[in-house]
C-alpha cells in the first residue's frame, strides 16, 4: 500500500558552529570556529557532524572531517591544502574534490539551496536544463567545483537524472 507522505520543508541555508576534537590542527579549528559550517544541504547530500575530528592517513597531513554525505561518506578539510574534500567511506585512503576552501563551500551550498527546488514533479523536460543551471552556478563560484567524480558533479548528475523530482515542499 502506498500512502501519501507529508510534505518536506524546503531547505534553508544556515551556519552552525561545531566543536573540534583536541587533535584538530589549530589553524583548521580556528577556521571552523570563525566561519562555522553549513547546517546542511538538501536531504542527506550533506549533514554536519557535532564535532570535527582529524583522520590520519588521508592526504599528506590528514583530513579534518566535519560532515557526512549520504550513508557512509564524509566531508572534510585536507590539512595540507585546506581544500574541502569528500571521502566515500570512513576507511578510504583517497578523497574527491569538493571546493577550493571552506568559504567557497559555504557559497556553493547557499547558492544551491537558493536555487532549490530544481524542478517540479512531472517536469522531466527540465532535468537537463536544471542540472546545467546548477553546473553553471557552482562553476561561477568555484571553477574547480565540477571535478571528475567530485561532490558537485555527482549532485548535478543526480539532478539531471531526476532524483529531486519527487521532493514535495510544504
Amino acid at each position: 500500500m502506498i500512502r501519501d507522505l507529508p510534505p518536506l520543508p524546503l531547505p534553508q541555508y544556515a551556519v552552525v558552529r561545531i566543536g573540534c576534537s583536541a587533535d584538530v590542527p589549530d589553524v583548521i579549528a580556528g577556521d571552523l570556529r570563525q566561519k562555522g559550517i553549513p547546517a546542511g544541504l538538501i536531504g542527506y547530500e550533506y549533514q554536519p557532524l557535532s564535532e570535527a575530528a582529524l583522520l590520519d592517513g588521508i592526504g599528506e597531513s590528514g583530513l579534518v572531517v566535519f560532515g557526512t554525505s549520504g550513508l557512509f561518506g564524509r566531508l572534510g578539510i585536507d590539512v595540507a591544502s585546506r581544500r574541502v574534500v569528500h571521502i566515500p567511506m570512513p576507511e578510504s585512503a583517497t578523497f574527491n574534490h569538493v571546493n577550493r576552501d571552506l568559504g567557497i563551500f559555504h557559497e556553493c551550498v547557499a547558492a544551491t539551496i537558493a536555487h532549490f527546488p530544481f524542478y517540479e514533479e512531472g517536469e522531466e523536460e527540465r532535468f537537463q536544463a536544471a542540472a546545467d543551471e546548477l553546473r553553471e552556478l557552482v562553476t561561477a563560484l568555484d571553477d574547480t567545483a565540477l571535478a571528475y567524480k567530485g561532490f558537485w558533479e555527482t549532485l548535478c548528475d543526480d539532478v539531471e537524472m531526476g532524483d529531486y523530482a519527487n521532493w514535495r515542499a510544504v
